[in-house]
């Protein structure tokens, strides 16, 4: 049987899609922080059949959980101090979110200007849609220039 052992201190995520912690890892840059990272891969799950479990060992405000949400917000972040969970917090889509994905827009101020982050807004919640917000800008304002 596998054992890891218990963190004092950080985050516990859960229920991870089987086959994707390495993603939420580079994702969450975890590699650039001075911490420790356990990974479980493919653990037995009652709810999903197999899961990743990835534990993080530093204070909570080192990850940016926006990240989280978009890139599955079904995962459960469990919250560690002094070795116990004291809250378990359920991921959303977040409204907005900044420099995680980039504009497919060849004609997009962000192609160009090299230093602007790439901002992104929920257009769309129910089928998880989301629109460059310069480009978005950009078209209203074209449409009101038309009427």
């Amino acid at each position: 049987m596998l054992n890891v052992g218990a963190i004092q201190e950080g985050v516990v995520l859960d229920h991870i899609k089987a086959g994707r912690s390495m993603t939420i890892y580079h994702d969450l840059k975890l590699g650039k922080l001075d911490c420790t990272v356990a990974i479980i891969k493919n653990a037995r799950s009652n709810k999903m059949g197999k899961k990743d479990i990835i534990k993080v060992e530093c204070p909570i405000d080192m990850l940016n959980l926006d990240i989280l949400g978009y890139i599955d917000h079904n995962i459960t972040v469990n919250i560690i101090k002094d070795g116990e969970i004291v809250e378990k917090k359920q991921l959303k889509l977040p409204k907005k979110i900044v420099n995680v994905i980039k504009c497919k827009n060849p004609r997009c101020i962000t192609s160009i200007e090299q230093g602007l982050d790439q901002v992104f807004l929920l257009s769309d919640e129910e089928k998880e849609v989301y629109r460059c917000l310069y480009c978005e800008e950009k078209y209203r304002g074209a449409r009101k220039k038309d009427k």
